[in-house]
Protein backbone atom coordinates (compact mmCIF):
# COMPACT_ATOMS: atom_id res chain seq x y z
CA UNK A 1 0.00 0.00 0.00
CA UNK A 2 1.30 3.62 -0.65
CA UNK A 3 2.06 5.38 2.26
CA UNK A 4 0.82 8.78 2.57
CA UNK A 5 3.43 11.53 1.77
CA UNK A 6 3.84 13.10 5.62
CA UNK A 7 7.02 14.96 6.49
CA UNK A 8 9.79 13.84 8.20
CA UNK A 9 9.94 16.73 10.64
CA UNK A 10 13.22 15.53 12.61
CA UNK A 11 15.23 18.44 12.19
CA UNK A 12 12.03 21.11 12.94
CA UNK A 13 13.91 22.34 15.65
CA UNK A 14 15.95 24.61 12.65
CA UNK A 15 13.07 24.44 10.41
CA UNK A 16 14.91 22.51 8.04
CA UNK A 17 12.13 20.96 5.47
CA UNK A 18 12.19 18.32 2.66
CA UNK A 19 12.18 18.47 -0.91
CA UNK A 20 8.71 19.58 -2.28
CA UNK A 21 7.78 17.27 -5.68
CA UNK A 22 7.08 19.22 -9.08
CA UNK A 23 4.22 19.76 -9.83
CA UNK A 24 2.55 20.52 -13.66
CA UNK A 25 2.57 24.47 -14.88
CA UNK A 26 -0.80 25.51 -15.32
CA UNK A 27 -0.94 25.73 -19.44
CA UNK A 28 -1.09 29.36 -20.35
CA UNK A 29 -4.23 30.03 -21.80
CA UNK A 30 -6.60 32.98 -22.41
CA UNK A 31 -8.32 33.40 -19.18
CA UNK A 32 -12.26 32.49 -18.46
CA UNK A 33 -12.16 35.62 -15.88
CA UNK A 34 -10.71 38.43 -14.99
CA UNK A 35 -11.21 40.75 -12.40
CA UNK A 36 -10.05 42.83 -9.45
CA UNK A 37 -11.05 42.25 -5.84
CA UNK A 38 -10.47 44.84 -2.60
CA UNK A 39 -8.66 43.48 0.22
CA UNK A 40 -10.28 45.11 3.67
CA UNK A 41 -8.94 44.25 6.80
CA UNK A 42 -11.53 43.30 8.93
CA UNK A 43 -11.28 45.48 12.04
CA UNK A 44 -8.14 47.67 13.06
CA UNK A 45 -6.09 44.79 13.15
CA UNK A 46 -4.95 45.33 16.97
CA UNK A 47 -4.46 41.58 17.20
CA UNK A 48 -2.43 41.40 14.41
CA UNK A 49 1.39 41.77 14.64
CA UNK A 50 3.00 44.26 12.12
CA UNK A 51 4.72 41.28 9.96
CA UNK A 52 1.39 39.68 9.10
CA UNK A 53 -0.88 43.27 8.91
CA UNK A 54 -1.98 44.27 5.15
CA UNK A 55 -3.66 47.42 4.54
CA UNK A 56 -6.58 48.59 2.28
CA UNK A 57 -5.46 47.31 -1.53
CA UNK A 58 -7.01 46.13 -4.44
CA UNK A 59 -5.40 42.98 -6.51
CA UNK A 60 -6.17 41.83 -9.93
CA UNK A 61 -7.14 38.23 -10.35
CA UNK A 62 -7.16 35.76 -13.47
CA UNK A 63 -9.37 32.14 -13.48
CA UNK A 64 -8.79 29.70 -16.02
CA UNK A 65 -11.25 26.94 -17.00
CA UNK A 66 -9.45 23.28 -16.49
CA UNK A 67 -11.53 20.65 -16.40
CA UNK A 68 -15.90 19.67 -15.36
CA UNK A 69 -16.21 16.57 -13.60
CA UNK A 70 -19.62 16.15 -14.04
CA UNK A 71 -19.58 12.73 -12.08
CA UNK A 72 -18.51 14.29 -9.13
CA UNK A 73 -20.79 17.47 -9.09
CA UNK A 74 -17.60 20.18 -9.90
CA UNK A 75 -15.66 22.11 -11.96
CA UNK A 76 -11.61 22.96 -11.61
CA UNK A 77 -10.19 26.37 -12.57
CA UNK A 78 -6.79 28.03 -12.30
CA UNK A 79 -6.82 31.13 -10.30
CA UNK A 80 -3.78 33.11 -9.70
CA UNK A 81 -3.04 36.56 -8.58
CA UNK A 82 -0.16 38.86 -7.78
CA UNK A 83 1.08 38.00 -4.21
CA UNK A 84 2.04 40.74 -2.02
CA UNK A 85 5.13 40.24 -1.30
CA UNK A 86 8.05 40.28 -3.54
CA UNK A 87 11.10 38.33 -3.53
CA UNK A 88 13.93 37.38 -5.53
CA UNK A 89 12.41 34.67 -7.52
CA UNK A 90 10.20 35.95 -10.04
CA UNK A 91 8.03 32.65 -10.11
CA UNK A 92 7.37 32.98 -6.32
CA UNK A 93 5.63 36.03 -6.94
CA UNK A 94 2.40 35.01 -8.41
CA UNK A 95 -0.10 32.97 -6.08
CA UNK A 96 -1.35 30.01 -7.77
CA UNK A 97 -4.45 28.24 -6.90
CA UNK A 98 -6.69 25.55 -7.84
CA UNK A 99 -10.56 26.73 -7.66
CA UNK A 100 -12.91 23.26 -6.72
CA UNK A 101 -16.42 24.60 -7.63
CA UNK A 102 -19.28 22.75 -6.76
CA UNK A 103 -22.44 22.65 -9.17
CA UNK A 104 -25.23 25.60 -8.83
CA UNK A 105 -25.80 28.30 -7.25
CA UNK A 106 -24.43 28.44 -3.87
CA UNK A 107 -23.99 30.12 -1.57
CA UNK A 108 -21.29 27.27 -0.55
CA UNK A 109 -18.70 27.94 2.29
CA UNK A 110 -15.72 28.24 1.08
CA UNK A 111 -12.11 26.76 2.22
CA UNK A 112 -8.72 27.08 1.35
CA UNK A 113 -6.61 24.18 1.30
CA UNK A 114 -2.99 24.42 2.32
CA UNK A 115 -0.38 21.30 1.60
CA UNK A 116 2.12 18.91 3.09
CA UNK A 117 5.60 19.58 2.77
CA UNK A 118 7.01 17.02 0.61
CA UNK A 119 3.99 15.35 -1.14
CA UNK A 120 2.99 15.44 -4.86
CA UNK A 121 0.10 17.57 -4.18
CA UNK A 122 -2.32 14.86 -4.89
CA UNK A 123 -3.72 15.00 -0.78
CA UNK A 124 -4.63 18.42 -0.86
CA UNK A 125 -6.24 17.81 -4.72
CA UNK A 126 -8.12 14.67 -2.91
CA UNK A 127 -8.67 16.42 -0.24
CA UNK A 128 -10.17 19.84 -2.50
CA UNK A 129 -12.45 17.14 -4.44
CA UNK A 130 -14.26 15.81 -1.51
CA UNK A 131 -15.09 19.05 -0.28
CA UNK A 132 -16.03 19.89 -2.98
CA UNK A 133 -17.66 16.82 -3.96
CA UNK A 134 -20.07 17.71 -0.78
CA UNK A 135 -20.93 20.73 -1.01
CA UNK A 136 -18.05 23.11 -0.15
CA UNK A 137 -16.01 25.26 -2.01
CA UNK A 138 -12.37 24.87 -1.84
CA UNK A 139 -9.41 26.71 -3.22
CA UNK A 140 -6.06 24.93 -2.99
CA UNK A 141 -3.45 27.58 -2.79
CA UNK A 142 0.79 27.03 -3.52
CA UNK A 143 2.03 28.29 -0.78
CA UNK A 144 5.67 29.99 -1.02
CA UNK A 145 8.20 28.26 -3.21
CA UNK A 146 5.40 25.64 -3.99
CA UNK A 147 4.61 23.64 -7.60
CA UNK A 148 4.80 26.27 -10.38
CA UNK A 149 6.20 29.13 -7.53
CA UNK A 150 9.50 27.51 -8.02
CA UNK A 151 11.87 27.69 -11.05
CA UNK A 152 12.09 24.26 -12.29
CA UNK A 153 15.08 22.18 -11.00
CA UNK A 154 15.56 24.95 -8.55
CA UNK A 155 16.24 23.43 -4.56
CA UNK A 156 14.47 26.73 -3.54
CA UNK A 157 11.28 25.45 -0.75
CA UNK A 158 9.34 26.70 1.77
CA UNK A 159 11.10 25.20 4.70
CA UNK A 160 15.13 25.36 4.52
CA UNK A 161 18.08 25.48 6.58
CA UNK A 162 18.32 29.54 5.95
CA UNK A 163 16.39 30.75 9.06
CA UNK A 164 15.52 34.12 7.68
CA UNK A 165 14.06 32.59 4.45
CA UNK A 166 11.77 30.39 5.76
CA UNK A 167 10.51 32.75 7.89
CA UNK A 168 10.05 35.23 5.20
CA UNK A 169 8.29 32.50 3.23
CA UNK A 170 6.04 31.51 6.23
CA UNK A 171 4.78 35.43 6.06
CA UNK A 172 4.47 35.25 2.46
CA UNK A 173 2.09 32.45 2.50
CA UNK A 174 0.14 34.00 5.34
CA UNK A 175 -0.58 36.98 3.82
CA UNK A 176 -0.66 35.22 0.73
CA UNK A 177 -3.54 33.42 2.48
CA UNK A 178 -5.21 36.51 3.07
CA UNK A 179 -5.57 37.71 -0.34
CA UNK A 180 -6.67 34.61 -1.04
CA UNK A 181 -9.87 34.62 1.68
CA UNK A 182 -10.60 38.37 -0.01
CA UNK A 183 -10.76 36.73 -3.12
CA UNK A 184 -13.42 33.57 -1.88
CA UNK A 185 -15.32 36.44 0.14
CA UNK A 186 -16.30 38.22 -3.22
CA UNK A 187 -17.49 35.04 -4.92
CA UNK A 188 -21.05 35.17 -5.73
CA UNK A 189 -21.20 31.69 -5.34
CA UNK A 190 -19.99 31.45 -1.74
CA UNK A 191 -21.48 32.37 1.58
CA UNK A 192 -18.59 35.14 2.76
CA UNK A 193 -19.84 34.34 6.62
CA UNK A 194 -18.81 30.48 6.18
CA UNK A 195 -15.19 31.05 5.10
CA UNK A 196 -12.42 28.57 6.59
CA UNK A 197 -9.20 26.85 5.94
CA UNK A 198 -7.84 23.13 6.50
CA UNK A 199 -4.34 22.10 6.08
CA UNK A 200 -2.39 18.82 6.70
CA UNK A 201 0.93 18.55 8.73
CA UNK A 202 2.58 21.60 7.34
CA UNK A 203 -0.26 22.72 5.92
CA UNK A 204 -1.98 23.00 9.42
CA UNK A 205 0.68 24.63 11.21
CA UNK A 206 0.63 27.39 8.47
CA UNK A 207 -2.92 27.43 8.12
CA UNK A 208 -3.72 27.59 11.87
CA UNK A 209 -0.53 30.89 11.58
CA UNK A 210 -2.63 32.15 8.78
CA UNK A 211 -6.28 31.36 10.58
CA UNK A 212 -4.95 33.79 13.52
CA UNK A 213 -4.17 36.23 11.27
CA UNK A 214 -7.45 36.66 9.12
CA UNK A 215 -10.44 36.97 11.61
CA UNK A 216 -12.45 36.02 8.48
CA UNK A 217 -11.65 32.68 8.29
CA UNK A 218 -13.89 31.44 11.09
CA UNK A 219 -13.56 27.51 10.40
CA UNK A 220 -10.33 26.51 10.79
CA UNK A 221 -9.33 22.55 10.43
CA UNK A 222 -5.79 21.59 11.71
CA UNK A 223 -5.07 18.13 10.84
CA UNK A 224 -1.85 16.36 12.11
CA UNK A 225 -0.47 19.63 13.50
CA UNK A 226 0.94 21.48 16.50
CA UNK A 227 2.93 24.41 18.09
CA UNK A 228 6.01 24.76 20.15
CA UNK A 229 7.72 22.35 18.43
CA UNK A 230 11.35 24.00 20.05
CA UNK A 231 10.04 22.39 22.82
CA UNK A 232 9.09 19.71 21.31
CA UNK A 233 12.04 18.67 19.21
CA UNK A 234 14.89 20.42 21.00
CA UNK A 235 15.90 17.43 23.20
CA UNK A 236 15.11 14.66 20.22
CA UNK A 237 17.58 12.41 19.39
CA UNK A 238 16.83 13.05 15.68
CA UNK A 239 17.95 16.80 16.30
CA UNK A 240 20.33 16.18 17.82
CA UNK A 241 22.91 17.09 14.88
CA UNK A 242 20.82 20.47 14.34
CA UNK A 243 20.82 21.46 18.31
CA UNK A 244 24.66 20.33 18.32
CA UNK A 245 25.58 22.94 15.40
CA UNK A 246 23.15 25.43 16.55
CA UNK A 247 24.83 25.62 20.04
CA UNK A 248 28.69 25.50 18.91
CA UNK A 249 28.10 28.76 17.56
CA UNK A 250 26.69 29.93 20.59
CA UNK A 251 23.33 29.60 20.67
CA UNK A 252 20.58 28.40 23.56
CA UNK A 253 16.84 26.75 23.69
CA UNK A 254 15.43 29.89 24.72
CA UNK A 255 16.97 32.13 21.57
CA UNK A 256 15.56 29.42 18.83
CA UNK A 257 12.32 29.65 20.78
CA UNK A 258 12.68 33.61 20.62
CA UNK A 259 13.92 33.67 17.03
CA UNK A 260 11.11 31.40 16.01
CA UNK A 261 8.10 32.60 17.86
CA UNK A 262 6.60 34.80 15.01
CA UNK A 263 6.27 31.53 13.18
CA UNK A 264 4.85 29.36 15.71
CA UNK A 265 0.99 28.91 16.02
CA UNK A 266 1.30 28.48 19.25
CA UNK A 267 2.49 31.94 19.96
CA UNK A 268 -0.70 33.94 18.93
CA UNK A 269 -2.52 30.65 19.71
CA UNK A 270 -5.52 32.93 21.52
CA UNK A 271 -6.95 34.81 18.49
CA UNK A 272 -8.29 31.09 17.82
CA UNK A 273 -10.90 31.21 20.77
CA UNK A 274 -14.03 31.88 19.65
CA UNK A 275 -13.74 30.51 15.98
CA UNK A 276 -15.17 27.29 15.17
CA UNK A 277 -12.42 25.09 15.16
CA UNK A 278 -11.08 21.55 14.44
CA UNK A 279 -7.65 19.45 15.52
CA UNK A 280 -7.12 16.18 13.96
CA UNK A 281 -4.47 14.18 15.77
CA UNK A 282 -2.73 10.90 16.23
CA UNK A 283 -2.27 9.59 19.35
CA UNK A 284 1.09 7.91 18.43
CA UNK A 285 2.26 10.98 15.79
CA UNK A 286 5.91 10.31 16.18
CA UNK A 287 6.30 13.97 13.62
CA UNK A 288 3.70 16.43 15.33
CA UNK A 289 4.38 14.92 19.08
CA UNK A 290 1.00 14.85 20.71
CA UNK A 291 2.06 16.93 22.80
CA UNK A 292 2.78 19.87 20.13
CA UNK A 293 -0.63 19.36 19.61
CA UNK A 294 -2.19 19.14 23.21
CA UNK A 295 0.32 22.76 23.53
CA UNK A 296 -1.86 24.74 20.67
CA UNK A 297 -5.11 22.78 21.13
CA UNK A 298 -4.82 24.42 24.86
CA UNK A 299 -3.71 27.59 23.84
CA UNK A 300 -6.45 27.57 21.27
CA UNK A 301 -8.95 27.91 23.81
CA UNK A 302 -9.85 23.27 23.79
CA UNK A 303 -12.17 23.23 21.10
CA UNK A 304 -12.84 20.23 19.61
CA UNK A 305 -9.90 17.51 18.60
CA UNK A 306 -10.84 14.14 17.52
CA UNK A 307 -7.66 11.75 18.17
CA UNK A 308 -6.62 8.51 16.40
CA UNK A 309 -5.10 5.76 17.35
CA UNK A 310 -2.26 6.30 14.48
CA UNK A 311 1.45 7.29 13.54
CA UNK A 312 1.45 10.81 11.50
CA UNK A 313 1.87 8.06 8.50
CA UNK A 314 -0.79 5.61 9.87
CA UNK A 315 -3.50 8.74 9.34
CA UNK A 316 -3.92 7.26 5.95
CA UNK A 317 -5.93 4.40 6.99
CA UNK A 318 -8.34 7.05 8.38
CA UNK A 319 -8.64 9.36 5.44
CA UNK A 320 -12.09 8.39 5.16
CA UNK A 321 -13.09 8.69 8.86
CA UNK A 322 -11.32 12.17 8.48
CA UNK A 323 -12.87 13.88 5.71
CA UNK A 324 -16.15 12.69 6.85
CA UNK A 325 -15.04 15.09 10.15
CA UNK A 326 -13.54 17.60 7.97
CA UNK A 327 -16.81 17.94 5.36
CA UNK A 328 -18.71 18.19 8.43
CA UNK A 329 -16.59 20.57 10.10
CA UNK A 330 -17.44 23.22 7.01
CA UNK A 331 -20.51 22.59 5.99
CA UNK A 332 -22.95 22.36 9.07
CA UNK A 333 -24.71 25.48 9.17
CA UNK A 334 -23.47 28.12 11.96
Amino acid sequence: MKRWPFPALAGSLLLCGLAVAEDARPTVVHPDERGSVLFKPHGDQQRVPDRYRLELRSFPYEMTFKRDLPSSGLTVSFVHFPSPVTTDCPENNTVYAEYYRPKGKGPFPGVIVLDITAGDQSLSRTISTSLAQNGVAALFVQMAYYGPRRPPGSKLRLLSTNIPRTMDAIRQTVLDVRMATAWLEVRPEIDPKRLGIHGTSLGSMVGALAAEMEPKLRRVSIALGGGGLVDAYYEDPRAASYREFWEALGGTKKRIVDLLAPVDPLTYAANLKGRDVLMIAGKRDEIIPPRATKALWKAAGEPKIVWYDCSHYGAALYFVPIMNQVVKHFKDAP
